[in-house]
């Protein structure tokens, strides 16, 4: 399968990230590709974190052919050793640690029914593990050293919207996005921001969602997985120093940002203890008040934009 080709010839530039240093995770193809190009071309030096060496070490040429910095770290993010050891490498390579980009994930869509233990357990792991990992030895590498820093998590609408099919892939989605919440509460104070964001692209792992992967011809395409790294940068540079514990919708031209769940709606029983019946005439107000559906509902068919609203 062909790797998706860049929009723009990658140009080393004076950026918003002049001596900064960046890891990736799961940077060899597709939207961690990108955002590595995109970092290494707004001034950082990159850490290429990969499980294919080839893969890894591809981008780090592209990037340095270029005029950028970049290695690759060849690991399992999803391993504390590996994760200590990829931050480690930024330091040892380039001085420093700035910026963590949580890409890493992989898919194995079944609905439940049919899901296998196995399906279940790598999805998980390699998502929630996969962020737990690095984000816990960036953190700590941050705060023994009294500076600060910037960690782009990445979650999903599948997330935070629910698809179909995806009951582990989702769930480790919206665990990304409380992770990415609640660990910025934890590290405001220390000058570390902590943001994710739900992308939409055209990759490997989203082929037939969004189009067939191919060539960029010189319209703009819309669903082109380098699209989501200019914002990913932002997020990674003193200018988003303000910024954290958000989730942001990232595709093509737009950045939405999503709303935390929120109480929408009430009943309340004067301060005595329910009675299980009475939910049969009570709880419908809620979904009156709301205009909710109570029955299971398709959450992407939410999405602001979608296949059905934009051309690839």
């Amino acid at each position: 399968m062909r790797q998706p080709v860049s929009q723009a010839r990658y140009i080393p530039r004076m950026g918003l990230l002049d001596g900064k240093v960046a890891i990736v995770t799961g940077a060899g193809r597709g939207i961690g590709r990108g955002e590595a190009l995109e970092l290494a071309a707004q001034g950082a030096g990159v850490v290429v974190g990969e499980v294919d060496a080839d893969a890894g070490q591809a981008v780090v040429d592209e990037i340095t052919a270029a005029g950028g910095a970049a290695v690759v770290q060849v690991g399992d993010c999803a391993e504390v050793e590996a994760a200590e050891a990829i931050v480690a490498r930024a330091v040892d390579e380039f001085g420093r640690l700035d910026a963590l980009v949580n890409n890493a994930g992989i898919l194995r869509d079944r609905t439940l029914a049919k899901m296998t233990p196995e399906e279940w357990d790598a999805v998980i792991r390699v998502h929630l593990r996969g962020h737990y990992a690095p984000t816990h030895a960036a953190v700590n590498h941050w705060r023994a050293a009294g500076q600060p820093g910037h960690v782009v998590c990445t979650a999903s609408t599948s997330g935070v919207l629910g698809n179909f099919g995806q009951a582990n892939y989702g769930a480790a989605k919206a665990g990304i996005a409380a992770f990415a919440q609640i660990v910025a509460q934890e590290n405001w104070k220390h000058g570390i921001t902590v943001n994710a964001i739900c992308p939409a692209a055209r990759t490997r792992m989203t082929e037939g969602a969004y189009g067939s992967i191919g060539s960029a011809d010189d319209d703009f395409d819309f669903w082109h997985p380098d699209n989501v790294a200019p914002f990913v940068t932002f997020l990674c540079s003193d200018a988003a120093a303000h910024i954290s514990g958000k989730v942001f919708g990232v595709q093509g031209d737009t950045v939405e940002l999503y709303r935390p769940w929120t109480s929408e709606a009430v009943i309340e029983n004067g301060g005595n203890r329910w009675d299980p019946a009475v939910f049969a005439d009570r709880v419908g107000n809620l979904f009156e008040e709301t205009g909710i559906n109570p029955a299971a509902e398709n959450g992407m068919a939410r999405l602001r934009y979608s296949m059905t609203n934009r051309t690839p």
